[in-house]
Formats: C-alpha cells, structure tokens, sequence
C-alpha cells in the first residue's frame, strides 16, 4: 500500500510540473526619444575629420595688421619673409575684398637661452720619475682636463600662426629662432631663414 501511495505522489507531481508557470517574464517598453534627437548631432561621439590643407589657397593677414616691427627688424621685412615662405606653400595673397581661406598673423619676440661649451685641453703628464733605485725612466699619468663654460644669448624667434578664414579656428602653428648677431642685412637674411624654417612644415603631412 505504501509503494502505490509513493508512485501516485511521483506521478501528481510530474502532472505538475507540466502545468502553466505562475512566474512570468515581463519589461516595460523603452521610452520614445525626445524630440530634439532627431536634430541634434553628437560630435564628440566621433572623431574629427582630417582637415583638408589643401583646400586653403589664399591668404590676407589677420584684422588686416601686418607683423609688428621692432627696433632691429622692419615690419615690411618681416612681412615679405612671411608672403616669400607662404607663396612657396601655393598660398597667395589677396589684395581685393574677395573673402580668403586662411588669416596669417606674424610676431618675433626676444628671448634668452643658456648654452653650453666645453673646452677640451690638451694632454698632461710626465715621462722622467722616482722609484727606489733614483730617478729614472718612468710613466706619468696623461689626460685631459675638459672646462665647460655658459653663457647666455639673446635669440630672436619668430611665430607664424594660421587661422581658418570662415570658422575663425587656429589651423596651424610654428616658431623657429635665430641669433640676434651681425649687421642689420645680415639680421635681415637670418631673420628670412628663421621664417623659412619655420614654414618648413606646412602643410602638415
């Protein structure tokens, strides 16, 4: 009787299992998005694309001020190292009220920098010495004795800078520097080499 009355629980609960699950799965729909999503683009959510230097073609000075001058540099001078190095880039500038691609702004200023030199002197020794019989042939000791001297130099560096004519943007930034040494065409040529250097890099690869 005992065995019947285990196999008819088995069987109940097996009947059971087979039965509807009272426990049911349930979310709640997701929310519709605001009305501005449809208009609003995340630019930070994507990298900026690459900028395209050679749409830039032509080029006027910023506010319409060409490059201060200064006590040892005129600013015509500077001015044509700047159109010189820029129209070797296929830059040209504008002289009409056509609007250009890319504002030009150019500055030296003075600073100072501290350098270095060492000095290496000749060898020292000796070849005679004592040793306990009297003097006689021997073996000095040789070497050199190397003197660092610094000093300081005021350097002329010089700044070219270059902003998107349309949004206002700095596009593009570079510096170069030369001494402050020499006669005055001599400072004039040093002076166009530094802008040269500097535009070396443009555009950027």
């Amino acid at each position: 009787m005992k065995n019947h009355s285990g196999l008819l629980l088995i069987c109940l609960g097996l009947v059971a299992c087979q039965g509807s699950n009272p426990y049911v799965a349930s979310s709640n729909p997701i929310p519709p998005a605001p009305p501005q999503a449809a208009t609003t683009f995340d630019r930070s959510a994507y990298p900026a694309p690459p900028r395209d230097y050679g749409r830039y073609r032509s080029w006027a000075w910023l506010n319409g001020h060409l490059p201060p001058g200064t006590s040892w540099a005129d600013s015509a001078q500077v001015a044509e190292a700047v159109s010189n190095a820029l129209d070797q880039r296929g830059l040209r500038p504008l002289h009409d009220n056509r609007p250009a691609d890319l504002f030009v702004s150019a500055a030296l200023r003075l600073e100072t920098r501290v350098r270095q030199v060492q000095d290496d002197y000749g060898a020292y020794g000796g070849y005679g010495g004592y040793n306990r019989y009297g003097y006689g042939p021997g073996y000095g000791l040789y070497g050199s004795a190397p003197i660092v001297r610094t000093y300081e130099e005021q350097v002329v560096v010089v700044q070219v800078n270059l902003f998107d004519a349309q949004s206002g943007q700095p596009v593009w930034s570079s510096s170069a520097e030369t001494s402050r040494r020499g006669s005055q065409s001599q400072q004039t040529d040093a002076i166009r080499k530094a802008v040269e250097k500097a535009m070396s890099a443009y555009p950027p690869s």
